[in-house]
């Protein structure tokens, strides 16, 4: 029997670790993990993709486990809901100023100055990497693949940033957020525009 661990396996391993490593702040805090995962989300998204079945696909949950997770965040006063004119059943949730003052406190912080004492070659690597391996097994599992603009073939920039998906422009403080109508392009960028690690709308 070939008991040798291949390369792929041992990358996958290696990120199922940091996985682990970087949830492991988050029981010296208040929250859950998944309260966690829902403020960091609500805090990264673009305005359409920050309601309850987007957050939903991102987590990889159903919506009724969403739903909980957002309510208890909405009890404790970390995020707020904002109703649409044009339609009363849509709904979107914004971080108050409780909520952006908890991701100060992000137990994944420390994964992030991590990241920044590497080199700039291997972040450079680890941001294109990444992005196309949750790609991959988005496809590979039949699930949405979330992204930002820069990565996304909706995207067109110059004098004018403008998303064919929606037929819109884009502020200058979307371009780096999370979108649910996300499609990755052929090269993606090695970097997010508008938007860097920590900081907040």
């Amino acid at each position: 029997m070939d008991n040798n661990v291949t390369s792929t396996d041992e990358i996958a391993e290696l990120l199922v670790y940091l996985g682990r490593a970087a949830r492991g702040g988050d029981a010296a805090s208040d929250m859950t993990a998944a309260q966690w995962t829902a403020l960091r989300f609500f805090a990264r998204a673009n305005d359409v993709s920050r309601t309850p079945s987007a957050f939903a696909s991102f987590h990889a949950t159903t919506r009724g486990t969403a739903s909980q997770t957002i309510k208890s965040l909405l009890v404790k006063g970390y995020l707020e809901r904002h109703e649409s004119a044009d339609d009363r059943r849509s709904v979107r949730f914004d971080l108050t100023d409780a909520g952006l003052a908890a991701m100060r406190e992000d137990p994944l912080r420390a994964v992030s100055e991590a990241i920044d004492r590497l080199d700039a070659g291997l972040k450079s690597a680890l941001r294109q990497a990444l992005p196309a391996l949750a790609g991959e097994l988005a496809a590979i599992r039949d699930t949405v693949a979330f992204g930002t603009c820069g990565d996304c073939r909706h995207y067109s920039g110059g004098a004018i940033s403008y998303c064919a998906c929606v037929a819109a422009e884009l502020a200058p403080a979307d371009l780096g957020r999370l979108c649910i109508n996300f499609a990755a392009r052929e090269g993606r960028k090695l970097a997010s525009p508008g938007f860097e690690p920590g900081e907040t709308r």
